[in-house]
């Protein structure tokens, strides 16, 4: 049903700007990358026939804040892994978290609710967002997210997250088990 692709679209004159900016960036590092393009896919279930295209789980991304609203996070896990917020509190050391207004993602991240992804962070330029993966995600070779527009998804290496994209934006990461 969708076909997979290697690298950016041939035809790039009906997508977003953000859109362009992370093929053009992974594209630059020679970063290697598969993409399907989809329909909106706004929830981690709607995820599930692009998740057997790509041959990936595309992880579950959330914003948290603290209750201040001064300290952010990008969580990645696994989408079938339930939240508990009391755990990441603990692990991290700080006051109880909540989910961050969707405000919040297009200030830091530039990116619309429903379209969260690790590749926001090339747009968080003051590092206000930190990055916290779930080990689940971190100890497997490929990594999906979205190139910060829901309609599209991309598979990488995720060595090439770690050791290319995320040095490059100039953001680092906490492992924790959730």
């Amino acid at each position: 049903m969708y076909t997979l692709y290697n690298g950016r679209p041939e035809d790039c004159s009906n997508r977003l700007e953000k859109e362009i900016r992370t093929y053009d960036l992974l594209d630059s590092l020679g970063i290697e990358y598969q993409r399907i393009d989809h329909g909106e896919m706004p929830t981690i279930e709607s995820c599930r026939e692009v998740d057997e295209a790509l041959g990936i789980h595309i992880c579950k991304n959330l914003l948290l804040c603290n209750r201040q609203k001064t300290d952010f996070y990008l969580v990645l896990m696994p989408g079938d892994k339930k939240f508990r917020t009391k755990e990441l509190s603990a692990q991290l050391g700080t006051a109880r978290l909540s989910f961050a207004d969707g405000e919040f993602m297009e200030q830091f991240l530039d990116i619309t609710p429903g379209s969260l992804s690790v590749f926001g962070l090339m747009n968080d330029k003051e590092n206000n967002v930190k990055l916290i993966i779930d080990r689940d995600i971190i100890n497997e070779p490929m990594f999906a997210a979205h190139p910060c527009i829901n309609t599209s998804s991309l598979k990488i290496k995720l060595s090439d997250l770690t050791d290319k994209f995320l040095p490059t934006v100039n953001h680092d990461y906490t492992i924790v088990e959730l």
